[in-house]
C-alpha cells in the first residue's frame, strides 16, 4: 500500500472506531483495524519488525489510555470492552495497532526526529482525543485541560519511543544476516 493508501486506510479506521464507540461499539474498530493491518502486513517486507512494532503500541495503549481511563481523566465510550476491566477501550486499542502501521509508511518520516516527534505527539494526541470527544466518543474530566496535558505528555513520549523502535527493528530487519563457519562470505 502506498502513502496515500496508508494514510487514507488509518483514517477510515479512525473514523470507524470514533463512530462504533460514539454508539456504544467496539467491534467495529476491532474489525476495522484487523482489516488494515491484513494489508499492511500483507506487503510489508519487514512483518516481523512490524508486529513488534504493533505489539509495543498495544502495551503502550494499555499503559497510557488505561492510566488516563483509571485516573477518571478521560471517560471512553464503549468501555465496557476494556482492557484490563476500567483500563484502555478496545476500540481505543484498535487504533494503537493502527496507528503503529502508519510509522513505516505514511508517518515514516518522523523516524530519526525525535523532537519532531514529541512536538507532534504532544500536539496531534490531544487534537485526536478532542475531535473523538466532540463526536461522542470519549469525554474529558473537568477541567479538561488536565486530561488533554496528561494526553500531551504521554503522546509526546510514545511517538518518540515508538518511531526509535520502529527505526531500530526496521534497520535490524534488513542488516544483512552472515552465514557463521565456512559459508559465510
Amino acid at each position: 500500500m502506498n502513502l496515500w493508501g496508508n494514510v487514507i486506510g488509518y483514517q477510515i479506521v479512525w473514523f470507524t472506531a470514533v463512530w462504533g464507540a460514539s454508539r456504544g461499539l467496539a467491534w467495529p474498530a476491532v474489525i476495522a483495524a484487523l482489516l488494515f493491518a491484513a494489508c499492511q502486513l500483507a506487503i510489508s517486507r519487514e512483518r516481523g519488525a512490524e508486529v513488534r512494532l504493533v505489539l509495543a503500541a498495544v502495551v503502550l495503549g494499555v499503559v497510557l489510555d488505561g492510566a488516563l481511563a483509571a485516573t477518571d481523566l478521560v471517560r471512553y465510550a464503549a468501555a465496557s470492552s476494556a482492557l484490563p476491566p476500567g483500563g484502555a477501550a478496545v476500540w481505543i486499542l484498535s487504533l494503537w495497532v493502527a496507528f503503529a502501521l502508519t510509522l513505516n509508511r505514511s508517518l515514516g518520516w518522523l523516524i530519526g526526529k525525535p523532537l519532531v516527534s514529541l512536538l507532534l505527539g504532544a500536539i496531534g494526541g490531544p487534537v485526536a482525543y478532542m475531535a473523538a470527544g466532540r463526536l461522542g466518543a470519549a469525554t474529558f474530566a473537568a477541567p479538561q485541560w488536565h486530561g488533554l496535558l496528561a494526553l500531551g505528555v504521554g503522546w509526546a513520549v510514545a511517538i518518540t519511543l515508538l518511531t526509535y523502535l520502529a527505526a531500530a527493528w526496521l534497520r535490524a530487519a534488513r542488516a544483512p544476516h552472515a552465514l557463521p563457519g565456512p559459508l559465510a562470505s
